[in-house]
């Protein structure tokens, strides 16, 4: 589903006016969301699941191409665990 799917999705399940306030509103949605693993924090919704930030330790790999090894640095990812309800109606 891309963006403008899912902004569309949005706009018929939600009470907007417009698509455009949908869309806005999502904005407002998203970048709050990142605001929030920027610091750190973890971001739970109860019942639908769990977003945060956990560091990547640095290990070694291969190049697929060359087969020669390389060095992977560590880094921060953001994880997301689903809830148990979203789990269940994903599974249905």
């Amino acid at each position: 589903m891309t963006k403008k799917e899912f902004i569309d999705l949005y706009f018929e399940k939600g009470a907007f006016e417009t698509k455009a306030e949908a869309e806005r509103k999502a904005n407002a949605f998203l970048a709050a969301l990142e605001e929030g693993l920027v610091k750190g924090e973890d971001i739970t919704f109860i019942g639908f699941g769990k977003f945060e930030v956990v560091e990547r330790a640095a290990r070694t790999g291969r190049n697929p191409q060359t087969g020669e090894e390389m060095a992977i640095e560590a880094k921060k990812v953001v994880k997301f665990k689903p809830g148990k309800a979203l789990s269940e109606a994903v599974n249905k």
